[in-house]
């Protein structure tokens, strides 16, 4: 079992990373609030009320999409963290200090990992308590709720890491995450069922990894899911774990981060 050896580097460059998007609190953390209360206004007040969730017996549908929405900043906020904090560090080459510096490449991959993890769990729990002034729920699986928000975190900080090193340009970096990850989202049942989904659609959604990542949440939250949630639970952490062991191997390897 890998252990942080050394604690002084290893939390300099958590603390880094966490205050790269801190000291740009209006930029990081406040737009997905603000986006959030849209949504649950002109969705879940407004378009809401015509919806009829007839699977769910008692649940209104901006109950419904809280954990939709949830979801879809945890993987933003923790996606985009990484992705741009990588990539801009092997545009004007800091990420050479972070090579040249006494940390294993574990502690390397997880002191990054841990600012897009951050970044994405408090702007997953700030639309949470902005969804409180809209709607109120009790949660029924609390710690469900706590994995989820780890796992997916810790997913999408892989895979902004990956994207990161992938990347050449600007316009590479912006080319997963509007040609990929949103479409994904979108499709991922953040704003809907799949029982609303027309029936030859509904394998494609299947075959969706975030559909199974939304619907674990929406169990953890709600009590309710689309999904088999033992196959959520497997599925997140197969991820988490797989996308963290092949950052850490491509750091090992030196991918685009020696000239």
């Amino acid at each position: 079992m890998r252990t942080i050896e050394n604690k002084v580097g290893f939390t300099t460059l958590v603390k880094r990373e966490i205050l790269r998007f801190f000291v740009v609190f209006s930029q990081t953390i406040l737009p997905p609030l603000i986006s959030s209360s849209l949504y649950l206004f002109v969705f879940g007040l407004s378009i809401g009320r015509n919806i009829d969730l007839t699977a769910y017996q008692g649940l209104s549908y901006i109950q419904f999409i809280v954990p939709g929405l949830v979801m879809m900043h945890l993987i933003e906020g923790s996606y985009t963290n990484t992705s741009s904090s990588l990539f801009i560090s092997r545009w004007h080459n800091i990420v050479q200090e972070i090579l040249l510096s006494p940390l294993s490449y574990f502690e390397m991959v997880l002191g990054l990992l841990i600012g897009g993890i951050a970044r994405g769990m408090i702007t997953g729990a700030g639309v949470y308590l902005v969804s409180l002034f809209f709607t109120h729920f009790p949660i029924p699986h609390p710690w469900l709720v706590l994995y989820f928000f780890i796992t997916v975190t810790t997913i999408f900080s892989c895979l902004g890491l990956l994207v990161g090193l992938w990347a050449d340009g600007f316009e590479k970096l912006s080319v997963w995450g509007t040609f990929v990850l949103t479409p994904l989202i979108y499709f991922g049942g953040v704003f809907h069922s799949i029982h609303m989904v027309p029936s030859p659609l509904q394998w494609a959604t299947r075959l969706n990894p975030i559909f199974y990542l939304v619907n674990g949440l929406r169990y953890g939250m709600l009590g309710v899911a689309d999904a088999s949630v033992p196959a959520s639970l497997a599925i997140a952490a197969f991820l988490a774990v797989a996308l963290f062991c092949l950052v850490e191997r491509l750091f090992r390897a030196g991918y685009k981060l020696r000239s």
